[in-house]
This record gives structure tokens, sequence and C-alpha cells, in this order.
């Protein structure tokens, strides 16, 4: 299970570090709080970050989930794939939303398939 608590702390690194970069974006491009919008970088350094803890809501309680029923490694790998995919959406989403495809992909395609591990193993392990 010690692997799965590391991805769990990864993901919330990572979303923290997102928010770190929308901090950055917001001074680099002069968007006052509480404004939103204003410039397009910063909005796609927000959506990144806002779209990731969209993502976590799902993430975080079925790889907990999942890991209580099946192999705490297999489900840690997945959680790593989605750590990745997150990356990938950012990279993406900061230079080209309509590349942000295969990020959300490698991000969504974990999430979903933990979500249906936590699923099967609750009603039937």
């Amino acid at each position: 299970m010690p692997f799965v608590h590391v991805v769990a702390m990864l993901a919330i690194v990572q979303f923290l570090m997102f928010g770190i970069l929308v901090g950055q974006a917001r001074e680099k491009y002069g968007v006052k709080a509480p404004a939103t919008s204003g410039n397009e970088d910063f909005e796609r350094a927000l959506r990144v970050q806002m779209n990731t803890l969209e993502q976590l809501v799902c993430f975080l309680p079925a790889l907990f989930v999942a890991a209580l029923y099946w192999s705490p490694t297999l489900v840690a790998i997945l959680g790593v794939v989605y750590l990745a995919g997150r990356f990938v959406y950012w990279r993406a989403y900061v230079a080209s939303p309509s590349t942000r495809t295969v990020g959300f992909l490698l991000t969504v395609v974990p999430t979903f398939v933990l979500v249906l591990l936590a699923l099967f193993g609750a009603l039937f392990r």
C-alpha cells in the first residue's frame, strides 16, 4: 500500500505545483485577483489546475478503494499513468488546447479503470 500512498501524495503535489504555475502566470500576465480571465495564457494555466482538481475528485477515492481489493502495485501503476497523463495534459494545454487529447485520455482512462476496479471489488470480493 505504500506505493499507493506515494502516488496519492504525488497527485496532490502535482496539483499544488499547477496552482503555483497559475500564480506565476497571474503575475506574468498581469491578471489581478480575483479575475479569472483577461489573458489567454493565464486562462490556460488556470484551466489545467481546475481540470486537475475536477479529476482528483474521482481519482483519489477510486485509487484508495481499488487498492483495498486489488494488488496495490497494479493500482499504483495505474496511478502513475494518471500522473504522467496530467503532465502530458498540462504541457499540451498550455501550448495549444486542441492538442490535449492524449493527456486527457492518459488521465481519464486510468481513473475509469480504478473506479471499475473499486466498484467490482466492493461488490464481488
